[in-house]
């Protein structure tokens, strides 16, 4: 192997390294282009992940801008060169990929492309992905160059740990599926078995109540404390199951990418104008973080649900060694000392004992006509 830059052995121990550093899949991708492209001095990269309808799901590229990547268009199909080499799952490496009865062109915004080294990336026996090279930057003073042999092999060793790389990624994203479908699963076993019982004596209690309201007053008001007293039990016990389970993008993502990611989705789902911004926030204890979370969606919900707000803005910025997080809406507002509803009531009743509960303190500032604003602080740790 020739003494170029990169192409060392502490170039390749480092580029495995960086490959197996990462679990999402889009970011195990990304590395794999990014140090094909460096080892082989190529000008660009790419990797391919195929579908199973004549595309690809996945297309990562290294060496073209995000302005040249948007002119280029749509993600390419499975045809020419590249289908060929995922048909036949063997390498490509052309002087000129131009010149092959294989090329059937590119868009007009694609750079141009010369010298062509691409090879599969193989689970024992199913392609999983392809990767390419083009334009291998040493130029000669005849013009040649184009990828030798020995930049043939290297790819292959690069290829074979990226086989792995994407595979534990895959799993590691799967893994991520299932426990969130085993949380689901849990969460309605508990809520079957905590709740179903007493809303059956509720309904029951209730009918009661109907049956004896008129020709027994004392006795149908007995029956309506108790059908209270019942409904009280069932939402202490959901709110148990609900709390008791700590949102798994918390642990993996963090509070701010969380919150960032649930407001996206929220913007999206609802005609209000959902906002999300923060600054300098550091990770926070556990504890914190999710009544943070939690805090923040109550009051979503209820900015959404009972508001009529347009415009809602979701704040979390850092505060001495802890965070304060503000949620304001524009909405038809209330009075907070004499809020009437009971919905609303309980939210608010339910985040100040989440902010007491870790330490932080919630404030409300709210009028008729004049928008809410929530505001809740913890100290960290």
């Amino acid at each position: 192997m020739s003494h170029r830059p990169g192409s060392g052995l502490a170039a390749v121990s480092t580029a495995l390294l960086a490959m197996s550093r990462h679990l999402e899949v889009r970011d195990v991708l990304k590395t794999i282009v990014a140090s094909a492209r460096e080892l082989l001095d190529a000008e660009y990269a790419a990797l391919g992940v195929p579908d199973d309808h004549g595309g690809f799901s996945q297309f990562v590229v290294d060496g073209v801008s995000d302005a040249q990547w948007k002119a280029i268009g749509p993600l390419p199909r499975q045809h020419g060169i590249l289908a060929a080499m995922l048909r036949d799952a063997k390498t490509e490496r052309l002087a000129d990929v131009r010149e092959d009865p294989r090329f059937e062109g590119w868009p007009s915004a694609h750079p141009d492309m010369s010298d062509f080294l691409g090879l599969p990336i193989k689970d024992g026996d199913e392609t999983i992905g392809a990767l390419f090279l083009a334009n291998k930057r040493c130029p000669k003073p005849d013009g040649g160059c184009g990828f030798t042999v020995e930049d043939e092999e290297l790819l292959s060793i690069l290829a074979q740990h990226a086989a792995i790389a994407l595979t534990n990624a895959r799993l590691y994203e799967r893994s991520r599926e299932l426990t969130i479908a085993e949380e689901r699963s849990r969460l309605a076993h508990e809520l079957h078995d905590a709740v179903s019982q007493k809303l059956f004596s509720l309904r029951l209690t209730a009918q009661a109540a109907a049956a004896l309201v008129d020709r027994d007053p004392a006795r149908a008001k007995g029956e309506l404390q108790q059908v209270a007293e019942l409904a009280a039990e069932a939402a202490d016990e959901l709110r148990a199951a609900v709390v008791e389970l700590r949102p798994a993008a918390l642990d993996e993502d963090g509070l701010v990418n969380t919150l960032r990611t649930q407001i996206q989705v929220l913007d999206r789902a609802h005609t209000a104008r959902v906002t999300f911004d923060s600054c300098g926030v550091r990770a926070l204890p556990a504890a914190q973080e999710e009544a943070m979370l939690r805090v923040a969606q109550e009051a979503l919900h209820n900015a959404l649900r009972h508001s009529g707000a347009d415009e809602v803005d979701v704040v979390l910025v850092r505060r001495g060694q802890g965070a304060v997080l503000t949620v304001t809406d524009n909405g038809q507002g209330f009075e907070p000392r004499t809020v009437r509803r009971a919905g609303r009531h309980l939210g608010l009743v339910s985040m100040r004992d989440r902010a007491s509960g870790v330490g932080g303190e919630l404030s409300v500032e709210s009028a008729p006509g004049k928008g809410t604003t929530i505001e809740m602080e913890v100290p960290g740790g």
